[in-house]
């Protein structure tokens, strides 16, 4: 913007103000108090091209598919291949959940996301003491391979995408899917789908840790190396700020300490030889979407510019998206928290039987519009 024309802008906005606005205001003043976002940051009456005067369109916002990816990752968006839909779903034992996926898959989702009780999140067999009043209850009881079988039952696993919503025993439950795939007959590099595996939020906001942090950054680094070679299409960790988030954080916020989990992460794999090129491909992202226009807007589309973040190794996919990203709809926000005093809740607040959806629709699509040639088998 030249400065003629900001001038102009100027001009016309305080014409406007004497004009227009003031006669509405000496009838009607402003309700009192702050007039804010989620987030407590004040907002403006009106914003005009004033406010991105000093923005270069190029350099600071770019093309969809290109760097810096503030207007998205996919250069048509998604007028091609729709984003993968899937609801939040798990309860009881393998057998029933398995009857909610044949379900939910015949009604046109196009993916699947396996909610996992608590007992299973921590480490515990399902007849032990301490999980005696868990079992079931927050997503499906999973206590071996042959649960695992009987969860995906007549599923090709080879074509359906798998999220699942596991952290502390992540790498267990991924080798029981490997082991399901194998009886299937489909090699552990034709799978595809995501381990949460992000054990930093869980010291933060959400509870289910097993193991002290070093041991478990180890398992976390271990699996980028095991998957890199063996699960290619496999996304290692969903490295989360939805937790934060609804632990009281603010949008700004759940950026922040997410892409600082982002760095110690990589910082990890590096440490024990990994190169950031070898795995970065293969790591996710997970976000809060709430109900202010432009926050769950924004901070997705910055947090996309971990693409700018400096790259220690110099590797050469720097101005490359490392990295996919997944939303779900928040609740209703409450009153902010002070960020040093998150709360670390038992389970996730959206933990319920067959409760939230990654993505804005689901089970509501036509069959039709399944993923191509993606059925069930036996029913």
């Amino acid at each position: 913007m030249t400065p003629d024309e900001k001038k102009q802008i100027e001009d016309a906005r305080r014409a406007w103000e004497a004009r227009t606005l003031k006669p509405a205001l000496d009838k009607t003043p402003d309700r009192p108090g702050l007039f804010a976002g989620s987030d407590g940051a004040p907002l403006e009456r009106l914003f005009t091209p004033e406010h991105t005067a000093a923005q270069d369109y190029v350099r600071d916002l770019g093309f969809p598919g290109e760097f810096p990816y503030t207007r998205g990752v996919q250069p048509t968006m998604f007028r091609g291949r729709l984003w993968t839909m899937r609801q939040y779903a798990g309860f009881g034992s393998a057998a029933e959940t398995n009857q909610r996926y044949r379900y939910l898959l015949a009604q046109g989702q196009t993916g699947l996301s396996v909610a996992f009780d608590l007992p299973t999140q921590m480490g515990y067999d399902a007849d032990h003491p301490m999980a005696r009043s868990e079992v079931g209850k927050v997503g499906v009881s999973i206590g071996g391979v042959e649960d695992m079988a009987e969860l995906f039952e007549g599923i090709p696993l080879d074509r359906a995408s798998t999220s699942m919503t596991i952290n502390a025993t992540a790498p267990i439950l991924l080798c029981l899917y490997i082991a399901v795939a194998e009886r299937q007959g489909i090699p552990a590099e034709k799978l595809s789908g995501t381990v949460q595996n992000d054990i930093l939020k869980e010291y933060i906001a959400r509870g289910t840790y097993i193991y002290p942090p070093a041991p478990s950054m180890r398992l976390i680094t271990d699996m980028f190396a095991f998957c890199k070679d063996r699960v290619p299409r496999w996304n290692t960790i969903s490295i989360s700020g939805y937790h934060m988030r609804e632990a009281g954080c603010t949008a700004a916020q759940e950026v922040g300490f997410t892409l600082a989990n982002a760095v110690a992460y990589v910082t990890a794999a590096q440490a024990v030889g990994l190169r950031v090129d070898e795995f970065a491909p293969q790591l996710s992202f997970f976000f809060n979407a709430h109900n202010h226009h432009d926050g769950p807007i924004r901070g997705p589309r910055s947090a996309l510019g971990h693409a700018a973040l400096p790259r220690p190794d110099g590797g050469e996919h720097a101005h490359r998206p490392a990295a996919r990203e997944q939303h779900r709809p928040g609740h209703r926000a409450g009153p902010r928290r002070d960020p040093r005093r998150l709360p670390v809740a038992s389970h996730e607040l959206h933990g319920r039987s067959a409760g939230s959806a990654h993505g804005k629709r689901g089970a509501d699509r036509p069959a039709h519009a399944a993923g191509p040639g993606l059925r069930v088998r036996g029913g």
